[in-house]
């Protein structure tokens, strides 16, 4: 590691700290975040996941399944597509296309259903993509029915993944008849010139109705995803869109770094790379991020989350019952996700398995009734002691170390012991509260199957 290290430092926005408590700054270790490191929704992560798993270790899965179960539901289509998405998504602009999607997933949720023990009970339902309201809402709400009348629901809590620029007025009643109480909106940027930058254009007025509707339709907890690093954006764009989303009302923010990875996602070329910002700048702007929505009152979730004081994902990270799943960071207590729709991972204690990821070969699978499950991996009771180790980093900023781990993670772990940015408490690692940049890279120490290659991960902040 270089001896030199470089200091951010961001200028307040009205000179006092949230709450009148000091929030640390961040020291900027180029080397430090060098390195490309995964998300860890998941261990071991997707990179690892091989042909070796079948549709019959998924079978014996779900037999096994008990308890309070989570679904999730991939809808792969959006109306319009962003050039900086790496979602699996294709363009919804053909009817047929969506209709024999649709086809299938109605005979994958049956399948699956009669599969699942009566023991278990459906506590979530999270409806993602690509875009949920890329379907005609009718579509939307016979989808809704289809797993009301095939699985076990137990009061569940519903959420829904939406795009404003095709969230029209017949999805409110939608909404709102479904149950839905979460919701979460692609926002991005409110800066015009991004927007255009990104391909992604949604006037203010446009926001501005899509709150409305959601709230008139019951929506209780409103996530808005926003971005930094984005080509062309400055940190006064970044200080305006945090505060419209304030203003706005926003009750959860997720503040993602923009991850240029063109080599894997094709439509990132259209992006201009010449005007991405240094990495120093983007460590500045998810800094200047982190500290102004805390300053708004915002309990910071992790190091890239935040959550209104009263929101029950804040009441997780303060409560110590933080999770982290692969829709992030979670107050989701489930052992069991179940992920429906073409690329849906399922969890289960000792097995991740993934979906088909081709629509075509994915309708044409349960077209003949067989489950679709494609790829994943058996996790040994290493990796799930792993598994739980990352977690707690991720969730708690420590974890208990055990001492052949200790030992073997060392020489990784080094250089941010040497920092100061993590130290050793009687057998617990803890990591430092003006180190959360780096808390990823961290975890990624105590994963043995990483390998550092920019072509595999993102940027670490």
């Amino acid at each position: 590691m270089r001896a030199a290290r470089a200091r951010v430092l961001i200028e307040r926005n009205d000179g006092r700290e949230s709450a009148g408590q000091a929030i640390p700054m961040w020291t900027y270790y180029p080397d430090l975040l060098a390195t490309p490191v995964p998300r860890y929704t998941s261990f071991p992560t997707a990179a690892e996941f091989g042909t070796g798993v079948t549709a019959s270790d998924y079978k014996a899965a779900l037999a096994s399944a008990s308890g309070n179960v989570s679904l999730y539901v991939h809808i792969p289509y959006c109306e319009k597509i962003c050039w900086y998405c790496g979602c699996n998504t294709g363009a919804a602009n053909r009817p047929q296309r969506l209709t024999s999607y649709l086809d299938a997933l109605h005979r994958e949720i049956a399948l699956v259903a009669e599969r699942l023990p009566a023991s278990a009970r459906v506590k979530r339902i999270a409806f993602g993509g690509g875009s949920p309201n890329a379907l005609p809402p009718d579509d939307f709400l016979r989808l809704m029915d289809a797993v009301a009348a095939n699985f076990p629901l137990d009061a569940p809590l519903i959420s829904v993944e939406l795009d404003p620029r095709s969230l029209t007025e017949e999805w409110g009643p939608v909404i709102k008849a479904v149950g839905t109480q979460y919701a979460s909106m692609g926002v991005q940027t409110f800066a015009p010139h991004l927007q255009q930058a990104i391909g992604r254009i949604q006037p203010l007025s446009m926001i501005e109705r899509s709150v409305e509707l959601l709230r008139n339709a019951g929506i209780r907890s409103l996530n808005f995803d926003l971005m930094y690093g984005l080509p062309g954006q400055v940190r006064a764009d970044l200080t305006d869109t945090l505060r419209r989303a304030e203003y706005l009302g926003a009750d959860r923010i997720a503040l993602f770094g923009y991850a240029h990875v063109p080599h894997l996602i094709p439509r990132q070329r259209r992006i201009d790379h010449t005007a991405l910002p240094s990495q120093e700048e983007r460590f500045a702007m998810a800094e200047l991020g982190y500290r102004q929505l805390a300053r708004a009152g915002y309990v910071p979730v992790g190091f890239d989350h935040f959550a209104r004081p009263a929101d029950p994902l804040a009441r997780a990270a303060l409560g110590g019952t933080l999770r982290r799943n692969f829709q992030g960071f979670t107050d989701d207590q489930a052992s069991v996700l179940l992920g429906l729709g073409a690329s849906a991972i399922s969890s289960f204690p000792g097995l991740l398995i993934q979906n088909e990821k081709n629509s075509g070969r994915y309708r044409m699978l349960l077209s003949q009734d067989i489950l679709p499950a494609a790829h994943g991996v058996r996790r040994s009771a290493d990796d799930r002691y792993r598994a739980s180790t990352i977690e707690s980093l991720l969730c708690k900023g420590r974890a208990r170390i055990g001492l052949d781990l200790t030992r073997e993670t060392a020489l990784r772990l080094r250089p941010f012991l040497q920092t100061g940015l993590c130290r050793f408490e009687e057998g617990t690692l803890i990591i430092a509260s003006d180190a959360l940049p780096y808390a990823r890279s961290i975890a990624a120490a105590f994963d043995p199957y990483r390998q550092e290659s920019a072509r595999r991960f993102s940027s670490a902040v």
